[in-house]
C-alpha cells in the first residue's frame, strides 16, 4: 500500500507576511513526515515528526510560536492518536515544553491515562526526562507585537478569530504502507485566550480522530466551535456513511458554519489512501505527499506541485 501524509499549518486569515513563510513551513514538514514513512517508519512516527517540525517553527501556533492567553502567558495543547489500537494521549495547558505532541505520545504509551494536564502534564514531562525551556523562547517577536496591540482592544476570542489577530493550530495525518493511520494536533490557542482555557486540540473526536477502519482527521479552527460539533468524528461519520473524505469534510465543515456560526479546516486520510484539505476560512496553509509528490495549496481551491 502507498503511504500518504498530509498536514496543515492552521486554518485563519494568514496576512500577507506570513503567507509564503507558512506554506514552506507545511511543505518542510510534510517533507519531515514522508521520509519516516519512506524509511518504514509507522503512521505514528511519521504524524509526530511533522507535527514536531511545525512546533519548532516560529510561523506556526503552537511550540515555539504559541500565541499568548490574556496574562500573556503561554499554554500548549495536543494529542496524538494511533488507528490501530485506537490509544491515544493528550496534554493540555502545558508551559515550558517546546514539543507537546511528544509528551503527547508519552502520556499515551507511558501511563494508563489518556490526558494530563497543567501541573500534572509538567510533572510527567519531568519525570520521564522530557527537556524544558524557557517560557520566553515559545514566544516569537511577532506574537509578541500582535498580542500587546491586541490587548488594546475589546474583543473576544470568536472576534479575533475572524481576524487577522488569530493564529491557529497545526496537525497531522498519516497512513503507512502496512495500513495504519494516525493522527496529531497541536496549538497555542487564541490568542488572549481566559487563563486555563482549552479548545478542541487535545480532546479525542475533536481535535483529532484516528481509527483505521475510518481514517484519521486534524481538525484547525475555532476550538469552541469545534468541541460543539466534535468535529473530527463528524467527519469519519460522514466517512462511515459512504461519502468521499473531501465531501464528508465540506459536509462537517458546512454544518458547523450553518449551526455554530464557526470557521475551521481539516486534513483527512482514509484506510485506502484517499484524502483531502478542506477549510472554511479565508486560508489554510497545507501539503501533502502522495506517491512521491509533493501537493500544497493556501487559497481556496489551490492545489499545487512541487518537488518532493
Amino acid at each position: 500500500m502507498s503511504s500518504v501524509l498530509v498536514v496543515h499549518g492552521g486554518a485563519w486569515a494568514i496576512p500577507e507576511e506570513l503567507a509564503r513563510p507558512s506554506v514552506e513551513g507545511v511543505k518542510a514538514a510534510a517533507r519531515a513526515g514522508s521520509s519516516v514513512l519512506r524509511s518504514g517508519g509507522s503512521a505514528l512516527d511519521a504524524a509526530e515528526a511533522a507535527v514536531r517540525s511545525m512546533e519548532d517553527n516560529t510561523v506556526f501556533n503552537a511550540g515555539h510560536g504559541a500565541t499568548l492567553n490574556a496574562e500573556g502567558k503561554v499554554e500548549l495543547d495536543a494529542i496524538i492518536m494511533d488507528g490501530k489500537t485506537l490509544a491515544a494521549g493528550a496534554v493540555s495547558a502545558v508551559k515550558n515544553i517546546a514539543n507537546p505532541v511528544s509528551l503527547a505520545r508519552a502520556v499515551m504509551e507511558k501511563t494508563s491515562h489518556v490526558m494530563l494536564t497543567d501541573t500534572g502534564a509538567n510533572l510527567f514531562a519531568e519525570s520521564i526526562g522530557i527537556r524544558t525551556v524557557p517560557a520566553d523562547k515559545l514566544v516569537s517577536k511577532f506574537e509578541k507585537k500582535e498580542w500587546e496591540m491586541n490587548k488594546k482592544f475589546a474583543t473576544g476570542v470568536m472576534e479575533d478569530f475572524s481576524i487577522q489577530w488569530a493564529h491557529d493550530t497545526v496537525g497531522a495525518v498519516a497512513l503507512d504502507s502496512s495500513g495504519n493511520v494516525a493522527c496529531a494536533t497541536s496549538t497555542g490557542g487564541i490568542r488572549n485566550k481566559m487563563v486555563g482555557r482549552v479548545g478542541d486540540s487535545p480532546v479525542i473526536g475533536c481535535g483529532g480522530y484516528a481509527d483505521n477502519s475510518l481514517g484519521a482527521v486534524s481538525c484547525t479552527g475555532h476550538g469552541e466551535s469545534i468541541l460543539k460539533v466534535t468535529l473530527a468524528r463528524l467527519i469519519l461519520s460522514h466517512v462511515e456513511q459512504g461519502k468521499s473524505v473531501a465531501d464528508a469534510s465540506k459536509l462537517a465543515l458546512k454544518y458547523m458554519g450553518d449551526r455554530v456560526q464557526g470557521g475551521g479546516g481539516a486534513v483527512v486520510v482514509s484506510p485506502s489512501g484517499q484524502w483531502a484539505a478542506t477549510f472554511t476560512t479565508q486560508r489554510m496553509a497545507w501539503a501533502a505527499v502522495e506517491r512521491d509528490e509533493l501537493w500544497y495549496g493556501l487559497e481556496q481551491n489551490e492545489r499545487l506541485k512541487d518537488q518532493l
